[in-house]
């Protein structure tokens, strides 16, 4: 197994690469780096594991798979105060609290 170093906002990391493996890595690399500093430039977020988890999060809901009746959900038109889905309502608030002053989620 090969190993690259990579930066990741401006720190060093020695990473594990699988024979023709390294083009996928870089660009992977470069989606975390620059969801990460994505996150710190919003100047909400100072702690770096915090900012690894809320890009982690991102990153995991843009490549998640969306249920057909969510998608169709979301394709319906809104209407003002529509609370379509109060489960994911409720979650949203629950996220949002918890991260308080670090920013929101989405």
């Amino acid at each position: 197994m090969k190993q690259l170093e990579v930066q990741i906002m401006g720190q060093s990391y020695l990473l594990g690469c699988p024979e023709g493996g390294q083009g996928r890595l870089l660009e992977a690399v470069e989606r975390v780096d620059t969801a990460m500093c994505k996150i710190r430039d919003a100047g909400k977020v100072k702690a770096r594991d915090r900012i690894a988890v809320l890009a982690a999060l991102n990153l995991a809901f843009d490549v998640a798979p969306v249920p057909p009746q969510v998608a169709a959900r979301a394709a319906a038109p809104a209407v003002a105060g529509d609370a379509r889905d109060p489960a994911l309502a409720a979650l949203l608030a629950r996220l949002d609290a918890a991260l308080g002053d670090d920013g929101q989620l989405l």
